[in-house]
């Protein structure tokens, strides 16, 4: 059995290199094959990027999140545009909205979704979503603004109607650990009506734990117990399901069938 974590924030389970490091030996242990490692700000991507420079297996995407728009850093377009040619570079995010928290205004968190939506159809790559309570707005600028390469729905948090609107865009919808709960009817219920083939799974550590590991940090090999959860949702075997979902990933990122 094969996994695919299509976004886990390795750097703030650890700081340290090694710490890293073995969160990717003991991630592959637990049958998670690959890891796309995420950051909110450029810097914390360089620093990362860096740090698990050899760890075969894991993927990165580049990225200013809605919570960096007030210091997106300087020169920040460039230096993304040229993270974006590092090997294993396969995505740009996470990007998107946020009207939960209070990052800046709604104009300047739009602005700077918009521009590096227009990077991303620029470069042929897709996008990592990040949506807090700013659905009906990304969705409306995704319409608008999304290049053939698509992208994912990280943390997938909306109800299966905006699923099957949203399903007329080239995107994924990616689910973590919380679909393990009983409480998240609404995901169960549009993890149950989207086609497999739109399906992926992450882990969102260090957030987002499954119930198996209530009040422990999330980490990438505790995985399986979300593909579990997909599995028994769809009435299929885990197998099955992992084969299905790993396919899915590689798909998503654009990365040649193994």
């Amino acid at each position: 059995m094969k996994l695919f974590d299509t976004h886990a924030h390795i750097g703030l389970i650890h700081e340290d290199q090694m710490e890293q490091l073995l969160i990717v030996q003991l991630a592959k242990r637990k049958s998670v094959k690959h890891i796309l490692s995420i950051c909110n700000s450029l810097h914390d991507f360089e620093v990362v990027y860096n740090n698990l420079k050899t760890a075969s297996g894991v993927y990165h995407a580049v990225g200013v999140s809605p919570s960096e728009v007030t210091n997106p850093g300087l020169n920040w377009e460039q230096r993304l545009i040229n993270f974006t040619k590092l090997e294993r570079v396969v995505a740009i995010g996470e990007i998107g909205l946020d009207y939960y928290r209070n990052y800046g205004d709604k104009n300047s968190q739009v602005e700077l979704f918009i521009r590096q939506l227009d990077i991303a159809r620029s470069l042929k790559l897709p996008v990592v979503i990040h949506n807090r309570e700013a659905g009906r707005d990304i969705l409306d600028i995704l319409k608008s603004r999304l290049s053939e390469e698509g992208g994912i729905f990280h943390c997938y948090s909306e109800d299966w109607h905006f699923a099957l609107e949203a399903l007329d865009l080239p995107m994924f919808f990616s689910f973590a650990g919380n679909i393990t709960y009983r409480n998240v009817r609404h995901l169960h219920e549009t993890i149950a009506n989207l086609p497999l083939e739109r399906i992926l799974i992450e882990s969102e550590s260090p957030f987002m734990v499954p119930a198996a590991y209530k009040g422990k940090r999330n980490k990438p090999a505790y995985l399986v117990e979300t593909a579990q959860a997909v599995a028994d949702i769809k009435g299929l075997t885990l197998e099955e399901t992992a084969e299905a979902l790993y396919a899915n990933s590689l798909r998503a990122f654009h990365i040649p069938t193994e």
